[in-house]
């Protein structure tokens, strides 16, 4: 009896070893093609020169990381960016909190805490998300636009200049970052002369 039990648990665990690798690799090609389309939406960002055909792209680019954390990711985006628009911060970060905790290389989740962090004005906290959502995703542009910012409100104007130069290298008809771009080169002009 104990020889029939310990031959059906081998043939169950056998007949389920193919059905999880393949789990596995459906997962993993669902991974390659997301990097795929990612990879392929970036190279047409970069050599657009239209101005609403480059956005246009961007927002298919941001599309596909709002999408890429799974069902329960989304919802918990969605259910904090309406408590942070309902100024309930606390309750935002609580839930983009799980959504961090659950899927840790969810980018949107850390890039989303950090707009939060920066409606409270907590820039240390802000510069630790965006941080972590560059080591992610190094071409997140609204990631590099915030870190932009912060380091223009703490008077690192330098530092500023060398992101928004980043963020065109990836983004190049970003208007508000050559704007920006222009306006610390202007400044450190004039206190030149």
């Amino acid at each position: 009896m104990r020889k029939f039990i310990l031959s059906g648990c081998l043939s169950f665990a056998l007949l389920a070893l193919p059905a999880a690798a393949a789990e596995t690799q459906n997962a993993a090609a669902s991974s390659e093609a997301e990097a795929s389309r990612l990879d392929q939406l970036f190279a047409d960002l970069k050599q657009e020169r239209n101005e609403v055909a480059a956005r246009r792209i961007a927002e298919r680019i941001r599309e596909e990381w709002l999408t890429s954390g799974g069902a329960t990711a989304d919802l918990l985006i969605e259910w904090a960016r309406k408590a942070a628009a309902d100024e309930k911060y606390h309750v935002a970060l609580d839930l983009l909190d799980e959504a961090t905790t659950l899927y840790p290389e969810y980018v949107e989740g850390w890039s989303s805490r950090a707009l939060v962090h920066l409606m409270m004005n907590d820039y240390s906290r802000a510069m630790v998300d965006l941080s972590r959502t560059l080591t992610i995703e190094p071409r997140h542009f609204g990631a590099l636009s915030g870190l932009a910012g912060i380091l223009r409100a703490t008077g690192r104007e330098e530092q500023a200049l060398e992101v928004y130069r980043r963020m065109l290298d990836i983004y190049p008809m970003q208007r508000s970052a050559q704007r920006a771009l222009i306006r610390i080169v202007e400044e450190q002009s004039d206190e030149r002369i």
